[in-house]
């Protein structure tokens, strides 16, 4: 008896112990190489010199939002900060599955005050369920869905036009980024940009329409020009833009401007346009989801995220453009003697009405002006999801054949090898 009141004592201390460390970990949920990550050895001691707290920091990656969800909405994970998507944000919020973040810093300053007006724009656009959003997420990332290309095959000209997608002359180097929402959404504001132009609908109602009739005149366009895909893609078709085996990606700008980069590193030049009947434009932000234990370093940590040398350093790490903009970041990406001037006053405000910058990264008022923004889909997300499936379906290009029979020959010569050899071991194809 005194061995087993002895042994739940111990086990009741062991838990209390991972109670009490758990009160010390911050555990954060974020898209594959999309941070700087030396930022979070740094934010952990940048922490406890501010608070005086030790904060040990659980970093994990997901490659879908859904799974993220999943994990949070089935699971109940305790991840203390997450960094979904727009839409997610509206779907998370619709389920009651966000914690307002914390702006009680002491005397650190708030560095959210730095998001830029125009993304305090972007969540007043998200459907919040009657909650101020802002409450709830802080944007991290953002950019647009348009046109990777190279120019070497591919003119400027033909670019400023969806229409190019459907030119016979370069089917077999048309890759398209696997991400219905984005895609379906970016083609029915250009296909119905004569209604909105005239006033009949704006264009934030297209954004949110998922009729039956929307659906099908999307997939009968994607239909008109699917013969030409050569991949359906969720991350490669920016590899295969800077080795010149793709002439054109529908792709979001930060892959774009990472494709851009590495392949001016090769001698390939490439270049990122928003179609003028319009397009997309999109954020990720952090949020902290129902279950978190950690919410002061959360909020602290989305603070620290914030800050412009930290947002400048996220920035150059993974591509993408942050939502911080104020006097620091204008400064930083200002370059005279690469860009002609623009007008990005919509960003960081009356400065930038002349601002010479990355059209890629910061594009221009003008661009802005005609791209809506992507909402959650709910009960017609599996309507959408079905003509996805449909039109990739058809689509089995010559190299999906090829990969098909290579996988095939690959698993019976695995089967043939394993049964000579006394079935040790096997391989996943």
């Amino acid at each position: 008896m005194k061995k087993l009141l002895s042994f739940l004592l111990a086990l009741a201390m062991g838990f209390g112990a991972l109670a009490a460390d758990r009160q010390h970990t911050l555990k954060i949920y974020n898209w594959a190489d999309y941070i700087d990550e030396d930022l979070l050895t740094e934010f952990e001691q940048w922490y406890k010199e501010q608070t005086g707290e030790e904060v040990h920091v659980i970093y994990q990656l997901f490659d879908i939002n859904e799974v993220m969800l999943s994990k949070i909405e089935l699971g109940h994970e305790d991840y203390d900060v997450v960094c979904p998507s727009d839409y997610i944000i509206e779907r998370m919020l619709r389920g009651d599955m966000l914690l307002p973040i914390s702006h009680d810093f002491g005397d650190i300053p708030d560095y959210t005050l730095g998001v830029s007006p125009y993304m305090r724009v972007m969540m007043a656009n998200t459907d919040g369920n009657g909650r101020d959003v802002a409450d709830y997420a802080i944007p991290y990332m953002w950019g647009t869905v348009g046109l990777l290309y190279n120019p070497k095959y591919i003119s400027a000209e033909e670019c400023k036009s969806w229409e190019v997608l459907r030119n016979p002359d370069y089917a077999g180097k048309i890759y398209v980024k696997d991400a219905f929402r984005d895609v379906y959404t970016s083609l029915l504001i250009a296909l119905k940009k004569d209604e909105i132009d005239s006033g009949a609908i704006t264009r934030d109602a297209v954004s949110r329409d998922t009729s039956p009739e929307s659906i099908q005149t999307v997939e009968e366009w994607l239909n008109s020009m699917k013969d030409g895909v050569q991949g359906w893609e969720a991350d490669f078709g920016k590899e295969m833009m800077t080795k010149e085996r793709g002439w054109i990606n529908l792709s979001w700008s930060g892959d774009a401007q990472w494709a851009i980069e590495e392949a001016e590193k090769v001698g390939v030049k490439l270049a990122f346009s928003v179609p003028e009947e319009g397009s997309t434009v999109w954020y990720d932000g952090w949020v902290i989801p129902k279950y978190a234990v950690n919410t002061k370093a959360a909020s602290w940590f989305i603070n620290f995220m914030c800050m412009p040398e930290n947002a400048l350093r996220n920035m150059d790490a993974i591509g993408y453009v942050s939502a911080v903009g104020g006097p620091e970041i204008l400064a930083a990406k200002v370059d005279d003697a690469t860009f002609a001037p623009e007008d990005a006053s919509y960003f960081f405000g009356p400065e930038a009405a002349e601002a010479c910058l990355n059209p890629v990264q910061y594009p221009s008022a003008a661009i802005i002006s005609r791209c809506g923004v992507l909402h959650d889909t709910g009960e017609r997300t599996e309507d959408l999801l079905a003509m996805w499936s449909r039109v990739k379906g058809d689509n089995a290009s010559t190299f999906t054949y090829v990969l098909i029979g290579v996988v095939v020959a690959a698993l019976l010569a695995g089967y043939f090898f394993s049964k000579k050899r006394g079935k040790k071991g096997h391989k996943r194809y």
